[in-house]
C-alpha cells in the first residue's frame, strides 16, 4: 500500500527485485499467512521515514512468514540449503520489504526447510507464529514442573506455546471460550479455565498462590498480573510493562529478537513435521484477494490463520 488505512489500501504493484547480499537467500514466494500485525501495518502511518511528505507515498509491503522455494543464495551462507529447496521464513517488515511478496530476499538464518509431509501453505504459518510461541517460552525460563498460564490459548500463538510449554515439562492452564476447549485439552493443557471476567479468579482457585508465569497472547495487560505469583513473570506481545507496581516480573518480547534464531526455527520445523505442532490453516486465497483475507481478520471466532496464494 502507498496510504494507511482499511483492507482496500491494499493493491497490486510492480516492485523492483530486492537485492541478495552476504549471507542471504531469494525465496520465489509461494504463500504468505496474513496475521494480526499485518493490519496494524496497513492501517497505521509509517514510522520509519523522517518526512512525513516522504512517508505519505512511501510503498509499503506487510508479511511477517512466508513459505516458497530458495532461487538464489548469496556469498557466505553456512546454511545447508541449495537452489529449489522448498523452505519457510520469517520477515521482518521494513518499506517494500515484506511477506506479501514474489520475489524476497532474507537472511539465511531467517529460513528453514519445510519438513516431509507438510505443504507450503501449512509451513507458511510456522515461523513467525511459532518464533513468538518459543520466545515467549524461553524469556519466562521456568523449570519443569512450574505452572505457567496462557490467555489466547486458542489462538495460533497460544495453541504454539501450549505445546511448547507441553514439551518443556510444563503444567498449563489455559483460557479458552467453550468451544475451543476440545482444541486446547488436544494441545495438552492440564487445566482448561474459561475465557473472560472470570479467568484470574479460576485461575486462583486452581492455585491459590498464584503460577509462576504467564504468557498474555490475548493482549488482556493488566487483568492478567493478579493470576500470577508475587516474583513470577509475565510476558506480553504488545509492549505492555506492567502497572509500575512490581510485584511481578513484566516482560514485554518482539519476536524481530528472534528473527535470525535458525535452530530454534529447524526446531520448529521438525516438531510440525512429527505432528507435535498443531496446524491451523483458515483459509487459502489468491494474493490478488488479500483486502478479503485482511477483512477475514475483522471476524470472530476465526481460528488458524488465512494464507495468501502466489501463482
Amino acid at each position: 500500500m502507498t496510504q494507511p488505512g482499511g483492507p482496500d489500501a491494499l493493491d497490486e504493484l510492480d516492485l523492483a527485485a530486492e537485492p541478495i547480499g552476504p549471507g542471504q537467500v531469494r525465496i520465489r514466494v509461494t504463500s504468505a499467512t496474513v496475521n494480526p500485525t499485518d493490519a496494524m501495518i496497513r492501517s497505521r502511518p509509517r514510522q520509519d521515514v523522517a518526512d512525513a511528505a516522504d512517508a505519505a507515498d512511501a510503498v509499503r509491503v506487510p508479511g511477517m512468514e512466508v513459505a516458497g522455494v530458495i532461487t538464489d543464495i548469496g556469498p557466505a551462507v553456512e546454511r545447508p540449503f541449495t537452489i529449489g529447496d522448498a523452505v519457510m521464513a520469517i520477515v521482518v517488515p521494513s518499506g517494500e520489504h515484506g511477506g506479501y511478496r514474489a520475489d524476497l530476499v532474507v537472511p539465511a538464518r531467517s529460513v528453514a526447510k519445510i519438513p516431509a509431509g507438510l505443504s507450503d501453505v501449512q509451513a507458511a504459518t510456522i515461523p513467525m507464529n511459532g518464533l513468538t510461541a518459543q520466545l515467549a517460552l524461553d524469556t519466562l525460563a521456568l523449570p519443569a514442573g512450574a505452572t505457567v498460564a496462557v490467555t489466547g490459548a486458542a489462538g495460533t500463538v497460544g495453541g504454539y506455546f501450549v505445546q511448547l510449554a507441553k514439551q518443556a515439562g510444563l503444567v498449563v492452564v489455559a483460557d479458552a471460550a467453550r468451544q475451543d476447549e476440545t482444541f486446547v485439552r488436544d494441545c495438552g493443557a492440564d487445566e482448561v479455565v474459561p475465557r473472560g471476567d472470570d479467568f484470574v479468579a479460576t485461575v486462583r482457585r486452581l492455585h491459590p498462590g498464584g503460577v509462576d508465569g504467564l504468557l498474555d497472547a490475548a493482549v488482556l495487560e493488566a487483568g492478567t498480573l493478579p493470576a500470577v505469583k508475587d516474583g513470577g513473570t509475565v510476558v506480553t506481545v504488545r509492549g505492555y510493562q506492567g502497572d509500575g507496581t512490581g510485584r511481578v516480573r513484566v516482560a514485554p518480547i518482539f519476536v524481530r529478537d528472534y528473527v535470525e534464531a535458525a535452530a530454534e526455527l529447524d526446531r520448529l520445523a521438525e516438531l510440525a513435521g512429527d505432528g507435535r505442532l498443531t496446524i491451523r490453516v483458515a483459509g487459502r486465497l489468491p494474493a490478488t484477494r488479500a483486502a478479503d483475507a485482511h477483512r477475514s481478520l475483522e471476524q470472530r471466532g476465526i481460528r488458524g490463520r488465512f494464507v495468501l496464494q502466489f501463482d
